[in-house]
């Protein structure tokens, strides 16, 4: 007997066409839910190559972009401190969001997202995709089942070389490694922590990169305290040399009553490459890599979410609300490590 399916698709637009603007492209072109209508970007020659190579129509302002009515959710992937008017628009338009983390870099920014999505009524995800990410998934749910009894404490690092702040990004001075970077893993303690931060500490220096004209820390170290009682140690750096053979430092351990995991996501050694001239770890987790005709990885599992999740009226597993809490974090970090006190989060 042959059963037929009816997917409903979503007409989807994409909001800041940068390197990982054009991963939401790649899936939303892709995935058997989408309908990917509209690309944005205020390069227009950008914009105009994007939707050339996809067969879409394109945009340099992003309202016009929220007028269309075959659009029902749009990704905001522009940088981080230009998420707020964005996200605000499109909910007031009516559009379902997912937006790339941080949700916002002002507390007061990420309060009045969350509220004109819940206003609307319309889906917000923050894309913490790390949550996706095969190890750490693995550690929400071990320590969901108890095997490992209660959280005491968490070390996590997530490092770049200076190749980002210095040719990647040419916003990096405009944002810091705690945006950048820390929002993934404070996500990721609190996540599987499972409780809410209370107090933290940091410390913060400058040397390197203003040195090279770049007003941005180099590197935050800071201790989350959560109300469960568990604390976290926390590290980003974004100073690293470019002889690494990846741009990512990455690692994390959980500590645990009856147990603990160790994570290390990047040097995990399925395959490491070697040519004449250097040696690297290839991308083979975050993705999106194609493989056999199709994308994988947890970065493109991530965005397949929220698809799926407008589509079939679901939550999704980050929320708006998880983005504000990310951000009271990090706003309270950036406030001790200029006071040189312990900042209550509030």
């Amino acid at each position: 007997m042959l059963v037929a399916f009816w997917l409903k698709k979503v007409g989807l637009g994409v909001i800041g066409l940068g390197t990982f603007g054009q991963n939401h492209v790649k899936v939303y072109a892709e995935h058997p839910e989408a309908n990917l209508i509209a690309v944005c970007d205020v390069k227009e020659s950008l914009a105009e190559s994007t939707a050339e190579k996809y067969g879409v129509e394109h945009y340099v302002d992003y309202r016009d972009m929220l007028e269309d009515r075959r659009i029902e959710a749009v990704s905001v992937a522009t940088p981080d401190f230009l998420h707020k008017n964005i996200v605000v628009d499109a909910a007031e338009a009516g559009k379902h969001i997912l937006c790339e983390k941080p949700l916002a870099t002002k507390v007061e920014d990420a309060e009045s997202m969350v509220e004109a999505a819940e206003k609307a009524g319309v889906t917000l995800m923050v894309d913490f995709h790390n949550r996706w990410n095969p190890p750490f998934a693995l550690a929400k749910k071990s320590a969901e089942k108890g095997e490992l009894g209660e959280p005491l404490y968490a070390y996590l690092r997530l490092n770049d070389t200076i190749y980002v702040p210095t040719e990647m990004l040419s916003w990096a001075d405009r944002s810091s490694v705690l945006w950048f970077l820390g929002s993934h893993i404070t996500d990721l303690a609190r996540w599987i922590l499972d409780s809410e931060a209370e107090e933290v500490y940091a410390v913060s220096g400058r040397r390197v990169l203003a040195d090279m004209g770049v007003e941005t820390p180099d590197y935050y170290q800071y201790m989350i305290r959560f109300k469960n009682g568990a604390t976290a140690t926390l590290e980003n750096s974004w100073i690293l040399p470019k002889t690494l053979p990846a741009i990512v430092d990455f690692a994390a351990e959980f500590v645990f009553t009856r147990g603990c995991l160790y994570m290390n996501p990047v040097r995990h050694g399925v395959l490491e490459k070697f040519t004449e001239d250097s040696w690297s770890y290839p991308d083979v987790m975050v993705g999106p890599v194609e493989v056999q005709g199709k994308l994988i990885g947890f970065a493109e599992e991530a965005i397949s979410h929220f698809i799926e999740c407008v589509a079939r009226g679901r939550t999704p597993i980050s929320t708006g609300r998880d983005g504000l809490a990310v951000t009271r974090i990090l706003c309270a970090v950036e406030e001790s490590a200029k006071t040189g006190r312990a900042v209550k989060v509030t």
